[in-house]
């Protein structure tokens, strides 16, 4: 049984409403606004039907109020007035369907049913896409690092166009992440955002994925197919490793990215699309175009946003905030509630390691970890990294790790932050306050831990800055 509360409609059309929703609903009738408003705040409704007269003043800021107030709550509009200037309004203003009297008990039914599935299908896409690997607000990505915090303000601006951008970096750098941020802050952010690697389909293949084919374009292609850009019409299409497609694919690559249209596989109908496209490759595509792998053209055609993801090495400064994310993600999702952070050795550890794979790699280190790990605590041993890719960090005074207390690291309810400040603070007091030997000592630049000592308001009255 629904909730349904129902405004401003006369007594007759009450009954009859009352009569077309028998055992479907639960209505709750009232002509009063503030009786109305009074019923929105006190209760949860599964839809709400609410008569509108052009005569009646504030008519579309009710409206408008509702909707905003329980945006997930389905408005049908009913009004005597059939017009399609009214129509257009209520729509605009949050109206998901509009009645005019006399409506059948059918009609009633129908537009009940509908409202709902309509509902419960955006929940479920909302559901689907919190399941997604992406972070929907570029403030909750990982960038404690000064060229990723640039890099994210590039891309914040980059997403209010529909100008194509070209990430490139290495392996498990973050590409197809970020490309998930860039398109749900865009204006097409309600519209379809389809993935595809190029690298991980056949030739013959990709060809009939991106754009699909008519029946008998080919052995085997028994019914028609609907390719990606299709799919993508009016959203953003990610095409990753876009250096792996072929020099006669890349051709009608082009054409779609100039003049939005191609034809299917076999067929000879011009179809249209407006799709923004994000492309991604690890390799060096000047390169490419030299050894005549790449059409220039289309490099330039790509090439209007271009940004570089660094290693996750050049961003040391993310390395155990990301660790720290990646080690609740993995907790949840393999159950282990009872790891409640990293020991002072794995923190060392983790710093110090200069990751080849980078993010990819971490992921999968620290999942490793979770799995094999008995302790509360993660450990060295369990993280299993070769000692031949340590960095300068891993050989402090003969191995020993960064000062962290075990208290700091225990727990995710303890502040990375001040695990952080501690760790700082112990290399500068080991290396009588002098920053360019603390940065050594870490690992880390000068300019890399200024900024830190500068955000986390550290202070010595010998340093320069604080004698003046």
């Amino acid at each position: 049984m629904y909730n349904i509360l129902v405004y401003n409609s006369g007594p007759e059309s009450n009954d009859h409403m009352e009569s077309s929703l028998q055992g479907i609903g639960l209505l709750t009738f009232t002509s009063d606004q503030k009786e109305f408003q009074d019923q929105m705040n006190a209760r949860q409704y599964d839809l709400i039907f609410l008569n509108i007269e052009p005569s009646a003043p504030d008519v579309f800021h009710l409206l408008e109020d509702t909707h905003k107030k329980s945006p997930s709550t389905p408005i049908i509009v009913t009004s005597t007035a059939e017009k399609a200037e009214l129509i257009v309004q209520a729509m605009n203003h949050g109206a998901s369907d509009f009645l005019v009297p006399p409506v059948s008990r059918e009609r009633i039914s129908m537009a009940l049913e509908r409202a709902i599935e309509i509902r419960d299908q955006r929940f479920e896409i909302d559901y689907l896409r919190r399941k997604q690997d992406v972070v929907y607000d570029f403030k909750d990505v990982v960038a404690y690092s000064s060229c990723m915090q640039d890099i994210l303000k590039r891309l914040e601006r980059f997403s209010r166009t529909d100008s194509t951008i070209l990430i490139t970096g290495d392996t498990g750098t973050g590409k197809s992440f970020l490309s998930g941020t860039v398109h749900f802050n865009s204006p097409r952010k309600k519209k379809p955002f389809i993935k595809i690697n190029c690298a991980n389909i056949p030739e013959n293949l990709l060809e009939s994925e991106l754009f699909g084919h008519e029946k008998g374009a080919f052995t085997g292609a028994d019914k028609q197919r609907i390719g990606r850009f299709e799919q993508a019409n009016g959203g953003t299409m990610f095409l990753d490793e876009i250096g792996e497609i072929s020099p006669g694919l890349q051709t009608k690559l082009l054409r779609v990215l100039e003049e939005k249209a191609f034809e299917r596989v076999g067929g000879n109908k011009t179809i249209c699309v407006d799709v923004r496209v994000i492309a991604a490759t690890n390799k060096d595509l000047s390169r490419q175009i030299e050894a005549g792998l790449f059409r220039e053209d289309l490099y330039y055609r790509i090439n209007v946003l271009p940004i570089r993801l660094p290693a996750l090495r050049e961003r040391q400064e993310c390395i155990l905030p990301l660790a720290n994310v990646l080690l609740e993600k993995f907790c949840k999702s393999l159950k282990r509630p009872e790891i409640k952070g990293f020991s002072q050795r794995a923190l060392a550890s983790l710093h110090a390691y200069d990751w080849p794979g980078n993010i990819r790699q971490l992921a999968n280190t620290i999942e490793r970890a979770v799995i094999l790990e008995d302790d509360s605590l993660i450990h060295e041993h369990n993280l299993s990294l070769p000692v031949s890719k340590r960095g300068p960090a891993a050989r402090l005074e003969g191995g020993a790790p960064p000062p962290v207390s075990e208290e700091a690291s225990a727990g995710r309810g303890a502040s990375l932050a001040g695990q952080e400040e501690e760790l700082i603070l112990k290399t500068l007091e080991d290396c009588l306050w002098v920053q360019k030997d603390a940065a050594a000592k870490l690992g880390v630049s000068p300019r890399a831990l200024n900024y830190k000592i500068r955000r986390l308001g550290i202070t010595h009255p010998h340093w320069r800055r604080n004698k003046r």
